[in-house]
């Protein structure tokens, strides 16, 4: 019986990671399909296309289904897309701050998700422009730590092309930029011939909440019951959690 209980449990947990991984594809998907509606299906043309090209085959979506979203975003045999872009402000579990984007055809359904998501997990929307202020729209490079890749080697690729920092988050690096810097810094990154996971525009707090253990799991839910949502594209937070708190929840099953 234990022998079936694990296996049980085992093909549980792959269900749960084979649908976040289509969920994932999926909103790659529309990322591809929204840069190519707005601007062209030329990936030399169109950097904000070549990023999410890029970060969608770092993810493994297969070169068949890019192809075709970047045909469908620009109207390109027929098919159309159309998204409505909104972002919705909202506190978490000890007044923790999110912004949660969402690009949806159906307005109402993804303001329902959302709200649910929000009022399941011990978060409540907020008024417009009570949580967005503490956020700043940044170009945030995302790159794993390699061989041969250091803090000051990132730095001395992306120091004239406009980065404002290098972060250091443990498992890689962030370089962070003013947005409009975002498309010249990722280049500096390209011609000295360093890697990169993914570069976007995304909301970078200005200050930060640090949490303890219990709430840092409540956040966690939150993020998953939002991002179970196939409207919300993206969940920006404010939390921090220190190092020792860090190594309490590494101690979670």
């Amino acid at each position: 019986m234990s022998g079936h209980s694990k296996w049980a449990t085992t093909k549980h947990k792959k269900a749960i990671i084979d649908s976040r991984r289509a969920k994932s594809f999926a909103k790659l998907i529309k990322n591809i399909e929204v840069a190519a509606k707005i601007g062209g299906a030329d990936l030399a043309g169109n950097p904000t296309l070549f990023d999410a090209v890029q970060k969608a085959k770092k993810t493994s979506v297969p070169n068949d289904n890019i192809d075709r979203a970047i045909k469908r975003g620009a109207g390109i045999g027929g098919e159309a897309v159309n998204y409505e872009s909104i972002i919705y402000e909202a506190y978490g579990p000890n007044g923790v701050a999110f912004l949660v984007e969402c690009l949806t055809d159906n307005k109402n359904r993804a303001a329902a998700e959302v709200r649910t998501a929000l009022n399941r997990n011990g978060g409540t929307l907020a008024d417009p422009g009570s949580v967005a202020y503490n956020f700043s729209r940044k170009g945030v490079i995302s790159i794993t730590k390699t061989d041969g890749v250091d803090e000051d080697t990132i730095l001395e690729a992306v120091l004239d092309a406009g980065a404002e920092e290098v972060k250091d988050q443990g498992g890689g690096f962030e370089v962070v930029t003013d947005p409009s810097d975002l498309v010249q810094t990722r280049s500096a990154l390209q011609e000295a011939g360093i890697d990169y996971d993914s570069a976007e525009a995304e909301f970078v707090p200005n200050l930060h909440i640090e949490v303890d253990a219990e709430t840092a799991r409540k956040v966690f839910r939150l993020i998953d019951a939002l991002e179970d949502s196939d409207d919300v594209q993206n969940v920006f937070s404010n939390f921090e959690i220190p190092d020792a708190v860090q190594a309490e929840l590494d101690t979670d099953e």
